[in-house]
């Protein structure tokens, strides 16, 4: 019988989740946990690389985003939730790692440069903000993971990854399988400006909006720009509201907009109003969920300590595997 293969995979904590994350990632775990025994992290530590001047909300945000979890869909019986700072053992292999990962690796990564451009008003000179992907190899290797579910701009990581552990077996032993990129489809969803959805931008909806705040949010949503008038015909193509409805809508809504739209029978007011009621009805489940869990912190609390402990032991049995290696601690 072929053992359940293991992923590993976090989110920095930094808010409320909205669709874009549920899109991006949380919806990819969440149909993986009857396939794969499944490791899930709040990487608060990877918090600090860029928030390092402001850490106050992270213990706040912590817990937010696990109720997002559970409300989503994660399930802890399913699979393991937990704190990445609440295992210690992370941070012992981070300082291991970090003795032999070459500097030209870090400095290739080709998203390193990119967020210090776009994150040109905080000072990321830091040794933090270059070495997390030796935290983020880590983070992946000392659950021996079989692979990491990403989109394809985060493969790049897992590269990076894999020729950690690759080195590290070369000169120790090998200890740590060489985790696979598990290349994850996202449904193309952006935000209220048509923009990347992003808390910065302030164009996100969030899993946990009232519905009266989903259906103010939507109404200021950029539709055809080339559509000036209610008699003009659109372009549901380049509108970001039809993409909504094909994730949110019945197929008769959505073939009804798509075609009314072109013949300027469908008005983008009107439009919008049936998305939103679409929405509205989808998120329903999550945000009962999301009330229940906010009011019973004492739950959420449990559900992390139980997924603490289960990481510890883990990650506890392969520090134990990697100071035998290194031949240098009893």
């Amino acid at each position: 019988m072929t053992a359940t293969k293991r992923v590993v995979s976090g989110m920095r904590p930094t808010g409320a989740l909205h669709l874009g994350n549920y899109h991006g990632a949380l919806a990819n775990w969440i149909n993986m946990q009857d396939n794969y025994e499944c490791f899930f992290f709040v990487a608060d530590w990877h918090a600090l690389t860029s928030d390092y001047e402001n850490p106050g909300n992270i213990i706040m945000f912590t817990r937010q985003m696990v109720i997002d979890w559970l409300s989503a869909g994660l399930a802890p019986e399913k699979s393991t939730l937990f704190v990445q700072s609440h295992v210690k053992e992370h941070a012992e292999l981070f300082l291991l790692l970090s003795m032999i990962t070459p500097v030209p690796w870090l400095e290739r990564n080709p998203t390193y440069k990119e967020q210090i451009d776009a994150l040109n008003n905080k000072d990321l000179s830091t040794f933090g903000f270059l070495g997390y992907p030796v935290l983020q190899a880590a983070d992946i290797i000392i659950y021996k993971a079989d692979g990491v579910p990403v989109g394809i701009d985060q493969a790049p990581h897992i590269e990076i990854t894999r020729e950690i552990a690759r080195r590290f077996n070369f000169l120790y032993g090998k200890i740590f399988p060489e985790p696979a990129t598990i290349l994850t489809q996202t449904s193309k969803i952006l935000g209220l400006d048509r923009r990347k959805m992003s808390k910065s931008y302030n164009n996100a909806i969030f899993l946990s909006d009232a519905p009266e705040d989903i259906l103010a949010k939507v109404s200021t949503m950029i539709t055809d720009p080339q559509r000036q008038r209610r008699s003009d015909p659109g372009d549901p193509d380049v509108c970001n509201v039809y993409e909504f409805h094909k994730i949110y809508s019945d197929t008769d809504t959505v073939s009804a907009v798509n075609r009314d739209c072109r013949t300027a029978k469908i008005g983008c007011v009107e439009c919008k109003k049936q998305m939103a009621k679409g929405l509205i009805e989808s998120l329903a489940p999550i945000r009962e969920k999301n009330k229940f869990y906010t009011s019973h912190p004492d739950l959420v609390d449990d559900i992390i300590a139980s997924g603490n402990q289960k990481a510890c032991e883990t990650a506890k049995a392969t520090l134990r595997e990697v100071r035998d290696a290194l031949k240098l601690f009893s």
